[in-house]
């Protein structure tokens, strides 16, 4: 029989299966091929792009020319622009504003032939350090309030044409209603129990052991207990902390692993899936009474790795409800057990 699961951080409901879990064997990806075709992302094309606005590169070479790490460019196609102003106004009963933001595009890798999980501890540490500098950056522009990190991996994660490495930052003027859902569960959660709902959680998902997929000195992978997505996995650090961009170096090179970990678990145990990976952060707040006053300390800052293994239908965009025929159980115990590659596992140590 299945369940209906509901999530603890933002009343969302999932129907999970149980009497017939569908194993990782059932499941068979094309995985993500590299053409050697052209490619503007790839060393030696950088006048092909925009200027870049950030780069890691080694100390002889110069901007705009080879001999980075990570690179970061305007998007060609931006959904937001950073020139112009908000200009917030109504027609009728409804509220609209400039289409000003920012919307960036972070090279990962010189080489199109590696994905981000193929990196590295060291490639994925640089890759983190420049989400975090570039969330530190565009936070000084007064008129935005949250910076989007995601990742979109494989074609149906919506990486229609782009094979090389990459993911994107998106500085929003206004908070995302998803994150404003969690913020406020957060908050109510605090308000009667004193303590952060995300730190209770994790607490209980070490202990219980079922949905844990992996952990380090510093941060945890599990399972959400009401998963939307087969494999759908959270990665939070295991010490609060509400605001990823204060991440140290330390700690940054203690994800890096962990993230190439679950990232490689998954690809060994369903094939390399098509996912999406999102970075759920506190927002820009501004002084002004009431704005997410009491976000330090009832947040919790987390990554969220989405396969899209089953498409949404019908169903899910007229309920909200997700079907998920993998039972979170089933599927960290799969992600846990997967054997890693020898030469990832041995880098991981270094």
């Amino acid at each position: 029989m299945s369940e209906i699961r509901r999530d603890i951080f933002t009343g969302r409901w999932a129907i999970v299966e149980e009497a017939a879990p569908v194993e990782p064997s059932h499941f068979h990806f094309k995985k993500v091929t590299h053409e050697p075709s052209f490619c503007p992302f790839c060393e030696t094309n950088e006048a092909l792009t925009p200027p870049e606005v950030f780069a890691q590169r080694r100390p002889d070479s110069h901007p705009n020319g080879p001999g980075w790490t990570v690179r970061v460019v305007p998007n060609v196609k931006p959904r937001l622009r950073i020139e112009g102003q908000l200009n917030r106004r109504a027609e009728g009963f409804h509220d609209l504003m400039n289409g000003i933001g920012a919307h960036e595009v972070v090279i990962e890798t010189p080489r199109h032939d590696l994905s981000l999980h193929q990196l590295e501890p060291a490639g994925i540490a640089a890759v983190l350090e420049t989400w975090v500098a570039r969330i530190r950056d565009l936070r000084q522009d007064e008129r935005l309030r949250y910076v989007v990190v995601y990742k979109n991996h494989g074609e149906a994660a919506g990486a229609h044409v782009i094979t090389h490495s990459i993911s994107q930052l998106l500085a929003l003027p206004v908070t995302p209603r998803s994150l404003r859902n969690k913020l406020i569960v957060s908050k109510e959660y605090y308000a009667a129990k004193e303590r952060c709902i995300y730190c209770d959680v994790l607490q209980q998902e070490r202990r219980d052991q079922r949905r844990l997929v992996a952990e380090n000195e510093h941060f945890v992978a599990f399972a959400p207990f009401a998963s939307r997505f087969p494999f759908e996995t959270m990665i939070l650090p295991k010490a609060h902390a509400s605001d990823f961009a204060t991440l140290e170096t330390g700690h940054i090179h203690s994800l890096a692993p962990l993230l190439r970990d679950v990232l490689q678990r998954l690809d060994h145990t369903v094939g390399s899936p098509p996912y999406n990976l999102s970075l759920h952060n506190s927002p820009q707040r501004r002084r002004h009474e009431g704005y997410w006053t009491t976000v330090d300390q009832d947040f919790h800052w987390h990554f969220d790795i989405l396969p899209q293994i089953f498409p949404l239908e019908g169903f899910e965009w007229a309920s909200g409800f997700y079907y998920n025929p993998v039972a979170p159980e089933v599927a960290a115990r799969c992600l846990a057990e997967a054997p890693l590659p020898a030469p990832a596992a041995a880098s991981a140590e270094l």
